[in-house]
């Protein structure tokens, strides 16, 4: 049984959520997401307008007119939500932790597919795999991920990207719409004795580009304004929130602060040109600020890029 509080939280979120969906998403996702693809339905008379590509050639022979085919898109969908709650998803300084958003976001996927009759399955992981909730449709379901998001305490605190990554391409047989909602912060491969680093320098790398083969795999990078820029506050004792790692620094020094920042907009840099080099549909969400916006703009450039295309 849920505790009250829970319930409370999941029923303020789904009226949330549910909202932005109905006004602002669920015309964007259904516009962007196709289905597993086309079924023949019939033939009908042809009709100006209508694609020359359509038109049956045999039953037009036959008839004497020119008929066309139909057909009708198979829209039922496989959404996998794959969330990261490493403990340095608990960082919020403006009031809301990543973790917090991850799980809004989460609701608005969910929601949005769930309004289309896709299923939706659950992947939560830290250094290991937390939480596996199989693919399901409905509102009941949607609920019960929601939950799992907000009320699973989490045993590891480190990060394996690849883990996760590795663990959807074995429960997930078929394609499916990944969104990897994570702060992708993990630890770096260590040097060689020479000091250079190995030409997959990332850790995920490699999970990236094989599930990116298989699945329709959408990076959403969460971030807290305090990765970014550092305050001024004199002598600090500074923890990495998942391997327990201090350093004492003087933030009361420009010098570490500006290290600290061109440090993280390095690491923000190549992890974008990573996201483009393996064209990846990506986005970039800072905890605290409003994100429905840059989800509809994301939804809105996806569907400009896949109909130029065409």
């Amino acid at each position: 049984m849920l505790p009250r509080e829970l319930i409370k939280r999941l029923r303020r979120l789904e009226l949330s959520t549910k909202r932005v969906v109905n006004e602002k998403l669920a015309g964007q996702y259904h516009s962007v997401f196709k289905g597993r693809g086309m079924t023949f339905e019939e033939v009908r008379l042809y009709q100006p307008g209508d694609e020359i590509r359509t038109i049956d050639w045999n039953v037009t022979a036959r008839m004497d007119d020119v008929y066309v085919k139909l057909y009708r898109e198979e829209r039922e969908l496989t959404v996998m939500l794959l969330v990261d709650l490493s403990a340095s998803q608990e960082l919020g300084s403006r009031g809301r932790q990543k973790a917090e958003v991850a799980a809004e976001i989460g609701a608005m996927l969910a929601f949005s597919a769930i309004k289309n009759n896709d299923r939706v399955g659950l992947i939560l992981f830290t250094d290991r795999i937390e939480r596996f909730v199989p693919p399901k449709k409905g509102r009941k379901h949607v609920m019960r991920i929601i939950a799992e998001i907000l009320n699973v305490r989490p045993e590891g605190r480190g990060t394996n990207l690849a883990m996760a990554l590795e663990h959807l391409s074995r429960v997930a047989r078929r394609r499916s719409v990944t969104f990897l909602i994570s702060d992708f912060i993990e630890p770096r491969a260590p040097r060689a004795r020479d000091g250079a680093r190995p030409a997959d320098d990332s850790p995920f790398e490699r999970a990236l580009t094989i599930t990116s083969k298989r699945h329709d795999l959408i990076p959403v990078a969460l971030r807290d304004p305090l990765e970014e820029a550092l305050p001024s506050l004199g002598v600090a004792l500074i923890e990495d929130p998942e391997t327990g790692e201090r350093l004492r620094v003087d933030l009361a020094s420009s010098a570490v602060r500006e290290h600290f920042a061109k440090a993280s907009r390095a690491l923000r840099e190549e992890r974008q040109r990573l996201f483009k080099r393996l064209s990846l549909d990506s986005m970039e969400l800072r905890a605290g600020d409003e994100y429905v916006s840059t989800l509809v703009s994301f939804f809105r450039a996806r569907a400009r890029r896949l109909a130029s295309a065409q």
